[in-house]
């Protein structure tokens, strides 16, 4: 009786917040969602489709002549060729900044949250202050010096030039991965006549594996995404990157919307699929850690 009288008491509250919660999720969704599905519809359809007044939300006929063209097309002139190879190139410039900003990122992180040296908390806070800076305040005389060593319009450079933002990110993360690993760890390797690399390699970056991964996501999408920095320091098709190669498609007196919505699709494809493939380590990283002290 007192069981029914509780289901009785709470059922009906319990069922109006459901609802409650269930609509809030859909208009959250659709609101997220509707931009993405109407990029996907602009994609497939025509160009007169595009144009037509008032707008079709729902086209007679569509076409996958763009996605074709954007992988057959071998015109050095054509937008659809440049974008092919800009996606390429973006896809270098991300993985490689990524692995090395994650090699030099751990190392550095791993000293300023382990070890004890002299001016540690200002070191750090230069870090920090470094990569707050707005790159508007730093382009005159990066591309001043960029010019003076010929490093102009080339992969290689570009990329170190996203080190030097990301680098301090995946420091200041990864310390407190690191700093929130017990110190008993490194004291039973050090007993076992480990060095600090080993220490690193084998205890510490095994612990913070799901940290570094989320970490190491974020760093291939900051790269993956950045286009200041490669607007001002590329101009060939031989290191443009794929947010440069996709404003380009706005033309002086015309804009292929269909185009752009094709490379917008393109362009997120990849970092989708490198999340979903790496989604429980994102998750296991907001809670990853050691034992605390």
């Amino acid at each position: 009786m007192e069981h029914k009288t509780i289901r009785r008491s709470i059922g009906p509250r319990s069922r109006g917040r459901t609802v409650l919660y269930m609509f809030l999720g859909l208009v959250l969704a659709v609101g997220v969602l509707a931009p993405v599905l109407w990029m996907f519809m602009t994609s497939i359809m025509r160009p007169v489709d595009l144009t037509a007044k008032p707008l079709k939300l729902i086209p007679e006929t569509t076409t996958l002549e763009r996605f074709r063209q954007i992988f057959s097309s071998d015109n050095g002139s054509d937008p659809a060729y440049v974008f092919r190879i800009a996606l390429k190139n973006s896809f270098i410039i991300a993985v490689a900044v990524t692995i090395l900003s994650l090699i030099v990122g751990s190392l550095s992180a791993y000293a300023f949250a382990q070890v004890r040296f002299r001016g540690k908390k200002g070191l750090m806070l230069t870090i920090l202050f470094t990569y707050m800076l707005p790159p508007a305040a730093l382009i005159i005389p990066l591309y001043r010096i960029y010019s003076r060593l010929g490093f102009l319009d080339r992969k290689g450079p570009l990329a170190i030039l996203y080190l030097s933002f990301i680098v301090p990110f995946i420091i200041w993360v990864m310390q407190d991965f690191f700093g929130s690993i017990s110190k008993s760890f490194e004291e039973a390797a050090q007993v076992d006549g480990a060095t600090r690399l080993q220490t690193l390699y084998y205890i510490f970056l095994p612990i913070a594996r799901p940290g570094a991964i989320a970490t190491g996501i974020l760093a291939f999408l900051m790269s993956w995404d950045e286009f200041f920095y490669s607007l001002i320091f590329t101009s060939s098709l031989s290191s443009k990157t794929m947010p440069v190669a996709i404003a380009e498609f706005n033309g002086k007196f015309t804009i292929d919307y269909g185009m752009i919505s094709v490379a917008g699709i393109l362009g997120s494809a990849i970092p989708v699929l490198v999340t979903v493939i790496f989604q429980k380590y994102i998750v296991m990283g907001m809670t990853a850690g050691g034992v605390k002290e």
